[in-house]
């Protein structure tokens, strides 16, 4: 299913906006400011990104802008009472791969927000870390020239990780991507997680799969210091 994060003040549009998703079978996320949706799409991982520019506590634009800092890829939607070609082309400038003016109507929304799920869902199916790439179509894994083995579940884990990159991906994130709604025992992630960290330093090179306490996991390279 589609994830999507709305990020909105207006809690009686929010809450419109929130119901008409799930209506059309989207499992929506919702944040009522922009420092508080920027640390949702840091933590978790969407299909779209659903936002408005006249937010509390950081502005819409400068949300983009610092997510696709942060090397962020997620599609974004920018959903503003502002009309006019000038805060189009400065919505785009952002970051943001669509732009929707209020009123809008509701079929329209989701509509675009299915064509940017799809574009996501089509994005390069190879990616890569440092030395590490992984080939989504193939389902296969690098490591400079060495082929890993590994199993369904570390592969996932391992793409979820790589796609999020440079981003912490959560516990609950994990066990969603691999198990949905029957999720197991903590120990079982922590059984793939171990696998998958074996796996990776089999092959000589810089430590890549990093745990953060309290927070979850994240695929980089360390700076050198």
């Amino acid at each position: 299913m589609t994830r999507v994060l709305l990020i909105e003040d207006d809690r009686d549009l929010a809450e419109t906006l929130l119901q008409l998703m799930e209506f059309g079978g989207m499992v929506p996320d919702y944040a009522s400011n922009g420092v508080a949706g920027l640390n949702l799409a840091q933590q978790n991982r969407y299909d779209v990104l659903v936002i408005d520019i006249g937010l509390p506590k950081m502005d819409g634009l400068t949300l983009c802008e610092q997510l696709r800092k942060d090397g962020c890829q997620t599609p974004i939607l920018f959903l503003t009472a502002r009309g006019s070609i000038d805060d189009k082309l400065a919505g785009f400038a952002s970051g943001a791969d669509d732009y929707l003016a209020k009123p809008f109507d509701n079929r329209e929304l989701l509509a675009r927000i299915t064509v940017l799920s799809g574009r996501r869902s089509s994005q390069s199916t190879t990616i890569k870390v440092a030395d590490l790439e992984l080939d989504a179509d193939a389902h296969q894994v690098s490591r400079g020239e060495h082929q890993l083995k590994l199993t369904p579940a570390s592969f996932t884990i391992l793409e979820v990780l790589m796609r999020a990159s440079p981003n912490v991906v959560s516990r609950a994130q994990l066990e969603d991507e691999l198990w949905g709604e029957d999720t197991p025992s903590s120990n079982t992630l922590k059984a793939h997680i171990y696998y998958l960290r074996r796996s990776l330093e089999q092959v000589p090179g810089s430590q890549l799969l990093h745990t953060v306490p309290g927070k979850g996991w994240v695929i980089k390279e360390e700076a050198a210091s």
